[in-house]
């Protein structure tokens, strides 16, 4: 069986922690839960025939009084790099993020999630705005 670290990483109050529970219980709470170092889970899922078991570490969000520890990202496969599309400065701090990975663990493969698509109404963020986004990717 095939075990895989992925890590949630991304601004204060993107989503990260509502995104885990969603996917690992189907569980979806509009109460906000601020989570506090690191907050682990496991799904298992199923392609071409085989089952690999999902370590999900939901890292505390960086804001202006607290960065996100790199080393939590040590042995991951790769993260998801989560952005709140009603708070430009979330992408911001993705940026910031992704540059703090590559310096301290090297690439790893990344995916950027553009979270609380119910709120497109207030999205600040367009699609012009994560164009940078695509040629990261492919580094």
């Amino acid at each position: 069986m095939i075990q895989k670290k992925v890590c949630m990483i991304g601004a204060f109050a993107v989503g990260k922690t509502s995104l885990v529970s969603q996917f690992v219980r189907g569980i979806y709470s509009e109460k906000y839960l601020t989570t506090i170092g690191v907050k682990i889970d496991k799904a298992s899922i199923e392609a071409d025939g085989h089952t690999t078991n999902l370590v999900l570490w939901d890292i505390h969000g960086e804001d202006e009084f607290q960065n996100v520890r790199m080393s939590y990202l040590r042995g991951a496969a790769g993260y998801l790099l989560v952005v709140d599309g009603t708070r430009r400065a979330s992408l911001e701090v993705a940026f910031n993020l992704r540059s703090k990975v590559v310096e301290n663990i090297g690439h790893l493969p990344f995916v950027l999630v553009l979270n609380k698509s119910d709120l497109l109404a207030d999205w600040e963020i367009t699609r012009e705005d994560i164009d940078p986004w695509n040629s990261a990717a492919g580094r």
